[in-house]
């Protein structure tokens, strides 16, 4: 789980500061960059957060700023983390004094990225758009533009790319490419441009490092990640996403682990230890396979494949070249026999999800127990500092794998004391596995079984074998009286009422 890298949301645009170290004038810029500069635009948000922790209420409206730039296709780019939640979407071109609306056209959670567009045709007056270059090599100089720190007026800073590899992108609990830059990237930097030399973009600022002995460390998403979100919405009209693989795997640099898997001198690869039942890799793919390649490039012992010359990445580099819907052919080692499959690769829900949909939060609540969704976000509310999430719960948001599509896990995330749940005041993120004995998949189903019950009780098993029994009438009846004392509109969200109803 990322935890050394913080994005870079401008949460108080009213604050005004310099543009703090490695901040350059106009005119120690490269002639190629100022004239783009024009294209670079501030970004106003109004935020309307989901309360994760109280489901049936959002949180106190927030405002942030950030930065984009136009592209083709009168078209903006930001960061996706930049208008998460929107309610409103305000631009403003660099020295205009006119906000104008902007309309959401896709968000890419996974990699950080947002597509806008802008209906008044005066906004796209003067504005060329942004062309896009190659990935960048090693020591390759970068400027990045943009509004840091609230400022009404455009930063610049200068540095070089230091490094290229497989990232933790945070906003999306996700892992792509990404390049380090020593370039300074504050708040507010966030959606603004990294250009080349030659005056072409070759990133989006997106996170730096938090990390007190780290100074001037700057992650940008880089053209390939940036072209494929492009694509995607060009091929499909919405954003589908990167397409992941649904196994877990381990490195196979011990010599006798190779030998004892039937490996020749002269094969590499990695080993499959588990496999998700969801995944379309599971129809092919059995725990102890080797898989040597990846659609014919070679995977070494190490889980990387080559990248440019005297480089190495991680071998999801080369999955996340894919769209969801390609197929790509595996060779694999299984038994000494060697195999090749061709897989359809696709998107698929993990059991706790890193992000949700825009809408609020799914909940029930029944006497006073309050059950809803895990979700990354939910544990982010739960557990402000990632040090506090359970051992248990942070070992399923690392390793728990779902059997279905539909399945979730669910959590009685609180208890609003009354005297009916006397006893069970203490429950708190405890998950529930079972409704009189049959095995809860999701919180629909959990709503359905509840308002069908017409036993005398209603039994609810939660793991480590704790039980939550109450008299069902009773618990149903007194469930109208705790909503109206806490203020809660409805027992339910509004998407699982057409499935709890008799």
């Amino acid at each position: 789980m990322p935890s050394v890298y913080d994005n870079n949301l401008d949460k108080t645009p009213s604050s005004m500061e310099t543009n703090g170290n490695g901040g350059h004038k106009l005119g120690e810029v490269s002639a190629r960059v100022v004239p783009l500069m024009d294209a670079v635009v501030k970004v106003f948000c109004v935020h309307s957060m989901p309360n994760y922790s109280l489901p049936w209420q959002r949180q106190k409206q927030d405002s942030s700023s950030s930065s984009g730039f136009v592209i083709s296709g009168r078209r903006i780019l930001t960061n996706a983390h930049s208008v998460v939640h929107y309610t409103q979407v305000k631009l403003k071109k660099r020295g205009s004094d006119t906000k104008y609306l902007a309309t959401v056209l896709a968000v890419g959670t996974e990699c950080d990225i947002a597509l806008l567009t802008v209906k008044d045709d005066e906004f796209w007056e003067g504005v060329s758009p942004v062309e896009f270059g190659e990935l960048p090599a090693l020591q390759d100089a970068v400027t990045v533009v943009g509004y840091p720190i609230g400022g009404d007026t455009i930063s610049v800073t200068s540095g070089v790319v230091s490094r290229r590899e497989i990232l933790s992108y945070v906003h999306g609990w996700s892992e792509l490419l990404g390049l380090q830059v020593d370039a300074a990237i504050n708040s507010g930097n966030s959606g603004g441009p990294a250009f080349n030399d030659k005056g072409n973009c070759v990133g989006i600022a997106f996170q730096s490092m938090k990390q007190e002995d780290a100074q001037n460390i700057g992650y940008v998403i880089p053209t390939p990640v940036i072209i494929h979100f492009i694509q995607d919405f060009e091929r499909n009209g919405s954003y589908t996403g990167f397409p992941i693989l649904g196994f877990e795997w381990q490195k196979m640099e011990n010599p006798d682990l190779r030998i004892a898997m039937g490996m020749k001198s002269d094969q590499k690869g990695i080993l499959v230890t588990r496999v998700e039942a969801t995944a379309p890799e599971s129809e092919v793919l059995e725990s102890s396979d080797v898989i040597l390649s990846f659609d014919g490039v070679g995977i070494g012992n190490d889980g990387t494949v080559p990248f440019r010359h005297g480089e190495r990445i991680g071998f999801s580099y080369l999955l996340s070249q894919k769209y969801t819907g390609d197929n790509a052919e595996i060779k694999v080692l299984r038994d000494s026999v060697m195999h090749k499959f061709n897989i359809k690769l696709d998107t698929h829900k993990k059991i706790i999800p890193a992000c949700t949909e825009d809408g609020p939060p799914s909940y029930y609540i029944l006497a006073g127990l309050v059950f809803t969704v895990v979700s990354f976000p939910y544990l982010q509310s739960e557990y402000p500092d990632p040090s506090d999430i359970p051992v248990e719960i942070l070992h399923k948001l690392e390793h728990s794998m779902a059997q279905s599509k539909d399945e979730e896990l669910l959590v009685i995330s609180q208890v609003l004391v009354a005297d009916i749940n006397i006893g069970y005041e203490d429950l708190a993120n405890a998950q529930v596995l079972a409704v009189n004995g049959n095995p809860v998949k999701n919180l629909k189903s959990l709503a359905s079984m509840v308002e069908s019950c017409n036993d005398e009780f209603l039994k609810f098993d939660l793991e480590f074998n704790k039980t939550v029994i109450l008299r069902t009438e009773t618990a149903k009846a007194a469930t109208a009286d705790i909503l109206a004392t806490h203020c809660i509109p409805s027992a339910m969200s509004d998407d699982l009422k057409s499935y709890a109803e008799v």
